[in-house]
């Protein structure tokens, strides 16, 4: 790590210090080290500061979960900015509010998504560099603000980053909300908050660096985002999938890559649920299966505990304002499969009733969150802001109203 505080980054730098020529990415077809990754981040990450990319500012990335996406994620880090990944399933009409919502100094994304951001990128005064993966035309490029091909802005060798401004209260990222009740909220998270989260989550899973972490989770949804960085955190292998729309498919992944990480949400194994095959399957190699989003159903909890009869199951709650609250112990599952567990490590955590007082068991109540994992706020929303973020116990510090 990068002397006593480490940020983010560093995550990716350490790791390709001590494994350089390990296959750190698979996507696909394609197999990338920890070497290539650092050295393509690097890239990324002089070519933003060269474009005028400073510290704070933040780099959108609107790209499928691609090697591009993952090198452009860390290259923003090691620029000293703020990255925003966005689904790229989402419409133009909404993009066009969140290039105009956050600001980006640069956005990164995918010719086949071209359709989708070519005017919202017009629209966007702040962008000072567009780049572009994939076979664009010279004319469409011509049509962006300050475009460049993808291919331009990972040439050149670079052993080591930009200058470091940062330090860890910086933020690392804002990550937005599905806005399904209201606009969507860029939720503000700093280096600290991040690692934190990372290395509570790491700690009970027992993460190592012989893990295969299958994610085929969106990037732009923190839960899948942070597969990759706990991945990359512990030198372990991320086997990058788009999506979970071909089972059979992904089954054969786990085979072949001897994944022994399968982190889902109930849809996944409902889906899995209905296969036929899954019997015929080998799933040995399975260690562990994390869910969230949503309670297990008693059945799928069976399911799961049958299929990979060598895994721990892990049930997880949380927010993206504060990556994850509780756990549900594996030994507990089954006796309490609709319970949010415990509080995750270094996180504490009560419950209280509209007047704001702590109640006892078996009473409803909010849930109230302290701990280093809490947001920062929602980017340019104070008033939203203030109605999750409340005064806590020790004076000066806020805790997180669910």
């Amino acid at each position: 790590m990068h002397g006593a505080v480490p940020l983010l980054h560093d995550y990716l730098a350490h790791s390709a210090g001590r494994l350089g020529e390990k296959v750190a990415l698979v996507c696909g077809t394609q197999r990338v080290t920890y070497g290539e990754l650092e050295a393509r981040a690097n890239a990324i990450a002089h070519h933003l500061t060269a474009a005028g990319v400073a510290r704070g500012d933040r780099v959108m990335i609107f790209a499928d979960n691609t090697v591009e996406t993952v090198v452009s994620f860390w290259g923003a880090l090691k620029a000293n900015a703020v990255v925003s990944i966005v689904n790229p399933l989402t419409k133009s009409d909404k993009l066009d509010y969140l290039l105009n919502d956050c600001l980006p100094a640069a956005l990164i994304t995918d010719k086949h998504l071209h359709s989708v951001f070519s005017e919202p990128a017009r629209n966007c005064p702040s962008l000072r560099r567009v780049i572009v993966s994939g076979p664009i035309d010279d004319d469409e490029l011509a049509g962006l603000p300050h475009a460049v091909r993808w291919d331009r802005a990972v040439a050149g060798g670079y052993s080591k980053a930009p200058a470091r401004r940062c330090i860890d209260i910086d933020l690392a990222a804002i990550i937005y909300t599905s806005g399904s009740t209201g606009e969507p909220k860029g939720v503000m998270l700093t280096h600290r908050n991040m690692i934190t989260a990372c290395t509570s989550i790491a700690s009970y899973l027992e993460l190592g660096e012989d893990e295969v972490i299958l994610n085929v989770l969106p990037l732009a949804f923190d839960y899948g985002l942070y597969q990759m960085i706990m991945a990359f955190r512990t030198g372990a292998r991320l086997v990058l999938e788009r999506s979970f729309a071909f089972p059979a498919q992904i089954l054969g992944v786990i085979k072949q890559e001897k994944v022994t990480g399968f982190p889902g949400v109930p849809t996944i194994f409902a889906s899995l649920s209905e296969l036929k095959s899954l019997k015929s399957h080998d799933f040995s190699s399975i260690r562990y299966v994390t869910n969230t989003a949503a309670a297990l159903p008693l059945k799928h909890i069976l399911m799961l505990q049958d299929l990979f009869p060598g895994a721990r199951v892990y049930s997880m709650y949380g927010l993206t304002e504060c990556k994850r609250c509780t756990y549900l112990p594996p030994e507990d599952l089954e006796r309490k499969p609709l319970s949010v567990g415990i509080a995750i490590p270094n996180t504490e955590m009560w419950i209280v009733d509209e007047d704001d007082r702590p109640v006892g068991p078996d009473v409803v109540g909010q849930l109230v969150i302290r701990g280093a994992t809490v947001m920062k706020g929602y980017w340019g929303k104070p008033e939203a802001t203030a109605r999750k973020l409340k005064p806590g116990p020790l004076p000066g510090e806020q805790v997180l109203y669910t």
